[in-house]
C-alpha cells in the first residue's frame, strides 16, 4: 500500500493543478494579510473559502484521478495484491497531496506574518483541521462515487450534486425545516442536524471559536452552550472523523465486491 501510496502521491505532486492549488492559497494569503494585518480577521476571509472550496477541490480532484488511472489500477489488480492496499493507497495520495498543498499555501503566509506570536494560532490550527478532515472526507466520497459509476459523466455529475447538495441545498432545507417547525423545541434537532453535514459542522465550530456565534442568532446561543464546551469540541472532532473513516470502510468494502 504505500508502495502505491507514494506513486500516487508524487504523481500528484508533479501536476500542474496541485501547484494551482497551492498558489492559490499562498497568493490568497499574502494578499489578504497586507491588506488587514488582523489575523482573526483574516482567519474568518480563509474560512468562508475553505469551508466551499476545499470539498469542491476534493470531489472533483478524487473523481478525476480515479478515471484518469483506472487503466492502470486495472493493471494492479492483475497483480498479486490485495484491492483495499490499492485503493487505499490511491486514496491517501491524493488527499495527501491536497493536505499538503492546503496546508502549506495557508501557513506559509501565516507563519511569516507571525502567527506563533498571536493569539490566532488556535484558530488558525483549527481551521488547517476543519480543512484536512474536509479534504479526507470529500476524497473518500468522490472515490466511491466513482468506484460505483463506471460512466464518466455519471460519475462526475454525481460527485458535483453531492457537493452542490452539502454546501448549498443542505442549508436551505435546515432552514426551512426550522421555520416550518418553529413552534417545536428545536435545539437537539438543530444539533443532529449539524452533525449530519461536514461542512456545516466545520463552519460552526470555527465560528465559534472565533467568539462570533452571536451572529447565529439563538441557534448561535444552543451550538455554544454544546460545541463551546471542551466535550462538544470533543464530540464534533469525533463527527468529523466518523465521517472521514465510514466512506473509507465503504471503499474498501466495494472494491472487494466490485467485478472489474
Amino acid at each position: 500500500m504505500f508502495k502505491i501510496l507514494k506513486y500516487s502521491f508524487y504523481d500528484l505532486i508533479r501536476s500542474r493543478w496541485s501547484y494551482v492549488y497551492f498558489l492559490f492559497y499562498l497568493a490568497l494569503g499574502f494578499v489578504l494579510l497586507f491588506l488587514n494585518n488582523d489575523l482573526s480577521k483574516a482567519v474568518i476571509t480563509f474560512m468562508n473559502v475553505i469551508i466551499v472550496l476545499v470539498p469542491l477541490i476534493g470531489t472533483i480532484f478524487g473523481v478525476m484521478y480515479f478515471y484518469n488511472s483506472k487503466e492502470f489500477t486495472e493493471l494492479l489488480l492483475a497483480q498479486p495484491l490485495k484491492r483495499s492496499s490499492i485503493f487505499l493507497g490511491q486514496y491517501l495520495g491524493v488527499a495527501g497531496s491536497l493536505t499538503l498543498s492546503l496546508v502549506l499555501g495557508l501557513g506559509i503566509p501565516f507563519v511569516l506574518y507571525g502567527l506563533f506570536r498571536s493569539e490566532a494560532i488556535w484558530n488558525f490550527s483549527l481551521l488547517l483541521v476543519t480543512g484536512t478532515f474536509l479534504t479526507l472526507i470529500f476524497t473518500a466520497l468522490s472515490f466511491n462515487i466513482a468506484l460505483s459509476n463506471e460512466n464518466k459523466i455519471m460519475g462526475f455529475g454525481y460527485a458535483v450534486l453531492l457537493w452542490l447538495f452539502l454546501a448549498v441545498i443542505y442549508d436551505g432545507l435546515f432552514l426551512l425545516s426550522l421555520i416550518i417547525f418553529e413552534e417545536y423545541p428545536l435545539d437537539s434537532f438543530s444539533l443532529a442536524t449539524t452533525m449530519f453535514n461536514p461542512i456545516d459542522l466545520s463552519r460552526t465550530l470555527i465560528l465559534l471559536k472565533l467568539d462570533i456565534s452571536a451572529l447565529l442568532g439563538y441557534t448561535g446561543a444552543v451550538f455554544k452552550q454544546f460545541f463551546g464546551t471542551n466535550l462538544g469540541l470533543i464530540i464534533a472532532i469525533g463527527v468529523l472523523l466518523l465521517w472521514a473513516v465510514l466512506p473509507i470502510f465503504h471503499l474498501v468494502y466495494r472494491s472487494r465486491k466490485k467485478d472489474f
